[in-house]
């Protein structure tokens, strides 16, 4: 009798126990299909609203460049500075925590119906390709077909300067007053849509030519190119 009760109750145990199981797989086999579900409606809804909506990449323009310049003493024309002198006077821009600084004001302009949420962007500044230093624009956002100016100033490092062919950017500028430099960004940018959702990541490629002339502390030439990347 004994032995007959405990095999009817292990069987009766291995029965709930297998009946848990089928139950725990059932249930979390509704509740991985319910999160599908809810995924794939989301995904629906963007595409939508994307469809609808038609978002455009936002629009920047350059405004404004100034430049200010520490420590680069006035070089005459019609001569070429003597490696002394270069050195020295490569020193003394270096003497200086920002030698040169670069503002940039940029208008950004967004044509959506919706919201624009733009990423912390770094700018950098390049001479003959070489990294000079950098600067940045911190996340902001921008309400529907709205229009904002951005302001950015480039500050070049002076260990950079020290560390670059500092008789060419000085014969550069004794030669003919020009320093060419080169500054690029990749700003980027989410849709804002409804229920806080973000569209995928728009990126802009921002690449300016700046021309400054050290004796006037000033810009004598500027151009800039805006390519969608990654769109």
């Amino acid at each position: 009798m004994g032995s007959r009760h405990t095999s009817e109750t292990n069987g009766s145990y291995s029965k709930d126990s297998s009946s848990s199981k089928a139950s725990f797989k059932g249930c979390f086999c509704c509740l991985f299909l319910f999160v599908i579900l809810i995924l794939l409606i989301i995904i629906a809804a963007c595409l939508v609203i994307v469809l609808v909506l038609k978002p455009e990449k936002p629009q920047i323009d350059l405004k404004q460049v100034t430049v200010q310049i520490v420590g680069l003493s006035p070089i005459p024309a019609v001569d070429l500075a003597s490696s002394a002198d270069v050195a020295a006077d490569v020193a003394a821009a270096a003497a200086s925590s920002t030698p040169i600084r670069i503002t940039m004001v940029f208008a950004v302009k967004n044509d959506n119906k919706l919201g624009i949420k733009f990423t912390e962007t770094k700018f950098n500044v390049m001479y003959n390709r070489i990294p000079l230093g950098d600067g940045s624009v911190p996340e902001f956002y921008m309400s529907a077909y709205s229009t904002r100016s951005v302001v950015t100033v480039i500050v070049v490092n002076r260990s950079s300067l020290l560390q670059i062919d500092g008789g060419a950017l000085l014969r550069d500028a004794a030669i003919s007053d020009q320093i060419a430099l080169r500054v690029t960004g990749i700003p980027g940018a989410k849709i804002v849509l409804v229920g806080g959702i973000s569209s995928p990541e728009v990126q802009v490629a921002v690449d300016c030519s700046i021309t400054i002339s050290p004796r006037k502390q000033a810009v004598i030439n500027q151009s800039c190119s805006f390519d969608g990347v990654g769109v």
